[in-house]
Parts: C-alpha cells; structure tokens; sequence
C-alpha cells in the first residue's frame, strides 16, 4: 500500500459516523439514520460497517453517491445487495482480512460478527476498518485488530454493551487516544461518569468530541 501524505483530520459527525479528510479527499464511515442527513454528501469513498439503521441508512448514502459521481462504498454483503443494481460497478464487497485503496486511504478489514446484543437475537455480521494503519472504526463490535492502532473510534454506550467491557477493550487494543462514537443515546448527564470512569481506568488519552468538532491526528 501507500505511504499516507499530508495531515489526516478526523470530524465528528453525529452518533458512530465519521469524516477523515487529507489532501482534499474525504472518507466517510457509517452515516447512519442518527447522523446528520448530508452526513455522506461530498464524499469521495463511504464505509459501512453493518446493517443497523444507525449505521447504515440507504437515503444518506443515495445522497452522498449523487452528490460526487465519482464517490465509492466499501461494506459487507447485506448493505452491498441493496445498493449495487442502482450504482453498478461502484458498490464494492470486502471482509475480514481484505485490504483496499479508498479516495487515496490504505484501508484494512477487521472482524466479522456484530457483539451479542442477547442470545435470542441471531447475531448479523460486523466488520471493522483500519484506516491508514492508523485510525480503527469497530462499528458494533469490540473487535480487536492485530495491529497496533494509534487512534481508536470507540463505541462507548450502546444496547450491547457495558462500561466495564468498554473500559476493557480499550486497555487491549492499547490505543494512543480513543475518541468515543456510538454515543447518541449517552445523556449529558451520564457524559461525566463515562468520560471520567473510561479515562481513569482505560490506560490511554481519552476524548470526545461534539458533532461537527475536528481534530487533527
């Protein structure tokens, strides 16, 4: 693959989406129903992880692949299916362990089921995206890469989940920094005890930003 040039910035959208922008390209991952509705518009590549409403939403991703008909997805099979007849040749299928060019960013596939929500809902598959041997976006899974990841997008309150398997699963993929993500449904007022419980007990540079907020990495 190669080697990244210029400085990759990373801006929070609402919920588990993100934009990543360098040398005026820009990545996009999981513009779902609770993100914003041109979350995707403008995009030159879109990642989806999964499924899930709040991951995927067919209206935003229509919008961002009409707005640049240059524009790309990169998903799983059962995202890919409702997308490819109207945008041929323009809807690509990857899974655990492929590796793919996006809009000039080195991407690398990790994972393959969603986390157990509850034994009685069948699992549906997950993946997860290395971006730059750099940033990792589980989508709804605490999948851990084997690769050493200096930015993790961590899901940080979902139906799935509990503070304690978050807190754990920072500590094992050992990040630089984490930054949350799936965080529509943490009220402001439980904001300060997952910020000062994952910070504490986490053992990396732990962060937040509001929608529409950016960082350089």
């Amino acid at each position: 693959m190669n080697t990244p040039i210029g400085t990759l910035t990373l801006t929070k959208k609402a919920h588990s989406c993100i934009r990543l922008e360098r040398d005026g390209r820009s990545l996009v991952i999981d513009p779902g129903g609770f993100s914003e509705e041109d979350a995707a518009v403008g995009a030159d590549a879109i990642l989806v992880t999964h499924e899930h409403p709040d991951h995927f939403d067919e209206a935003r991703l229509r919008a961002g692949l009409e707005s640049n008909p240059a524009a790309q997805v990169w998903t799983l099979r059962s995202v890919a299916e409702k997308l490819s007849a109207a945008f041929p040749g323009r809807v690509h299928t990857v899974g655990h362990g492929d590796t793919f060019a996006a809009a000039g960013f080195d991407v690398q596939v990790h994972g393959e089921l969603h986390a157990v929500i509850h034994p009685d809902i069948p699992r549906i598959t997950n993946i997860g995206f290395l971006v730059d041997g750099s940033v990792f976006h589980p989508g709804d899974a605490l999948t851990v890469p084997d690769r050493t990841v200096d930015t993790l997008l961590l899901p940080v309150m979902a139906p799935w989940n509990k503070i304690s398997e978050v807190i754990d699963y920072v500590r094992e993929v050992k990040p630089r920094r984490a930054i949350d993500v799936h965080d529509a449904l943490l009220t402001d007022l439980a904001r300060p005890i997952y910020d000062r419980q994952i910070g504490a007990l986490g053992g990396t540079d732990h962060g937040r930003l509001t929608p529409g907020d950016a960082t350089r990495l």
